[in-house]
């Protein structure tokens, strides 16, 4: 009688551990993994970097780092991810315990993107009520907020004065810095709260919060929407920016190359950084992202697809950019040179005013700010999910529980809600440039994929990578990924980081303020904040292990023994092997006819 009360217990305790699920179809896997991917990034730094760097032959670097960097790494971590079916933490002690602190930084990383990613979402959802005003309110300088300095750009009469001025701002910039931001003189001056912003924030919060607290059943459905719909919208701008006059200058701006660019290293770094920031590599989403998979998912085929995706956009967007920006200065009758910017710059100032010379530009307007907060909306989501995930991963059986989930994604997004207050202040763009140029930056990125490939492919082993690739997709890869894991990948990543260290600038706002040196301390332990996690893990394994150093170091270095076991035997119940293992599936997994429908 005891015995059976146990066991009911022991039962009734198991069911209460939720299932960590998959993706509902493989198309849910390839538009989550391009919404994450394809973000703000494509739209408005690519087509910047682009001109800035050599038009057309900027291209030729950019396309050395997807060969070398970009590609590589995709394909390693989803399938790492696929492989393990672990989050990017847990994942890494299957396979390489000594470089889990690989795991800890991309998190972090993540935490900090999270903070700042959602507020630029909360920018445009403010421009998007703006929108629907009779007139567009950066449109003019007949506002309060506009000082005896404002130029407006609807006649080239004022536009010609301007252009004779020093000290004159455009409508469009006193309407985000003294109407949006109502920005201070300084990060020492925060101010009080921006409500407009804070409620667009609460606002933000709350969408993504229900987009993923059902975890990939949820984010699963969503992704239908958001990663399709920007295109809808990027292709209905594109088509107006090229009708409009200007445009054939603006696109040549864009393109013409200059190929005596490609003697500066700055060219080449700034490629690099740009391929590591839209691949989403070294941080653990795609790792996360591929665990969702069925074990037998052609991943490889799948990364191909979705790389040649991302980069297609990113030269698709320049051309709806630089349409546009070439018919702005066509109608100012200025160089493009003085009206193309990048970030928050293109997104809040530049193509704004442009859309407000355009007839209907209401219409327009709530075109491309519905398109900037679907790209953002979904890279947001997919982030939060990639931490929920990777954190729930380390303690399966206290948080995959009934309600738990719900519970810690609340506790989560409170938490960032909270952290983020100060830069919805006055001052809080002073923080926020902080937080993107120190905290998120491409020298933190990497550093983590240096070690990352050095993990996988000198301690793990690029051959055993090479045949986990071909054991779950049926396909062999090819010998040249193998080459990049060894050599190419971390040379290049290495690099790219040294020149990033050696050309780096002390962050500046609008090229004028200067931060003080508590805030360039505080951003440099940003910076270290989710660099020093890699050795710092690495050496607290060591010192905490049992045995001799070298035993100790053997050890780590060595994947868990038990999972690859596990791993060979799910490889042999696959019903995709053909009709020799019908008999054996049909032994050991039930449900096997739906089971054979899906892998066939």
């Amino acid at each position: 009688m005891t015995l059976d009360m146990t066991n009911k217990k022991i039962s009734t305790r198991n069911k209460q551990v939720e299932e960590r699920g998959h993706w509902g179809s493989k198309v849910e896997f390839l538009l989550a993994v391009a919404g994450n991917i394809v973000g703000l990034g494509n739209v408005w730094r690519f087509p910047y970097l682009c001109y800035k760097n050599g038009g057309g032959a900027f291209l030729v670097p950019y396309l050395v780092f997807v060969v070398t960097c970009g590609v590589p790494l995709f394909l390693l971590e989803t399938t790492i991810g696929q492989y393990t079916q672990e989050g990017g933490i847990t994942c890494w002690r299957k396979l390489c315990p000594l470089a889990e602190g690989i795991g800890y930084g991309g998190q972090v990383i993540l935490l900090y993107s999270c903070m700042t990613y959602i507020l630029i979402l909360s920018w445009a959802l403010l421009y998007l009520v703006f929108s629907f005003s009779s007139q567009l309110p950066w449109a003019s300088c007949d506002n309060y907020w506009n000082t005896d300095n404002c130029v407006d750009f609807s006649t080239k009469n004022e536009t010609f004065q301007w252009s004779n001025r020093t000290n004159t701002s455009s409508a469009a910039t006193e309407f985000w810095e003294r109407r949006v931001l109502a920005i201070s003189g300084g990060i020492e001056q925060i101010g009080s709260i921006r409500w407009e912003v804070l409620l667009c924030v609460i606002i933000m919060w709350v969408t993504c919060y229900f987009c993923i607290w059902k975890g990939v059943r949820t984010t699963g459905k969503v992704v239908y929407f958001t990663a399709t719909f920007p295109y809808v919208m990027l292709v209905i701008l594109l088509i107006r920016g090229l009708s409009l006059p200007g445009a054939k200058q603006g696109i040549i701006f864009y393109l013409l190359p200059e190929p005596s660019r490609l003697a500066d290293p700055q060219v080449w770094m700034e490629a690099g950084s740009q391929i590591f920031f839209s691949y989403s590599v070294g941080v653990g989403s795609l790792t996360v992202l591929g665990s969702y998979n069925k074990y037998n998912n052609n991943c490889y085929k799948d990364c191909l697809w979705l790389c040649l995706l991302n980069s297609g956009t990113s030269v698709v967007a320049g051309f709806a950019v630089f349409s546009v920006l070439g018919f702005m200065a066509h109608e100012q009758g200025v160089s493009i040179a003085e009206v193309a910017e990048s970030g928050p710059g293109l997104a809040f100032i530049a193509y704004p005013q442009a859309i407000a010379m355009m007839p209907l530009p209401q219409l327009w307007s709530i075109c491309f700010f519905v398109m900037l907060i679907l790209l953002g909306l979904n890279t947001q989501f997919v982030t939060m999910e990639v931490v929920l995930t990777s954190i729930i991963d380390m303690f399966p059986s206290v948080m995959r529980r009934a309600g738990r989930r719900e519970r810690f994604l609340l506790l989560f997004c409170l938490t960032c809600f909270f952290c983020q207050l100060v830069m919805i202040t006055e001052g809080g763009m002073y923080v926020f440039q902080m937080f993107d140029y120190y905290a998120c930056n491409g020298a933190c990125i990497l550093f983590l994929c240096v070690f990352e490939t050095l993990a996988l492919a000198w301690v793990f082993g690029a051959d055993r990578l090479y045949g986990i690739i071909k054991d779950m997709t049926g396909m062999q890869a090819n010998p040249f990924y193998k080459f990049c894991w060894l050599y190419l990948t971390p040379l290049f990543s290495l690099g790219t980081f040294i020149c990033s260290l050696v050309e780096y600038q002390p962050l500046t706002f609008n090229r004028w303020y200067v931060y003080p040196t508590w805030a360039y301390v505080l951003g440099w332990v940003l910076t270290l904040s989710s660099i020093l996690l890699v050795p710092g893990w690495a050496l607290f394994k060591l010192a905490t292990g049992t045995g001799s150093l070298g035993q100790r170091f053997h050890h780590l270095c060595q994947p868990d023994p038990d999972f690859t076991v596990n791993q060979k035997r799910e490889t042999e119940l696959q019903p995709s092997r053909g009709e020799d293992l019908q008999q054996i599936t049909t032994t050991f997994i039930p449900n096997t006819e739906s089971t054979a429908l899906f892998f066939n």
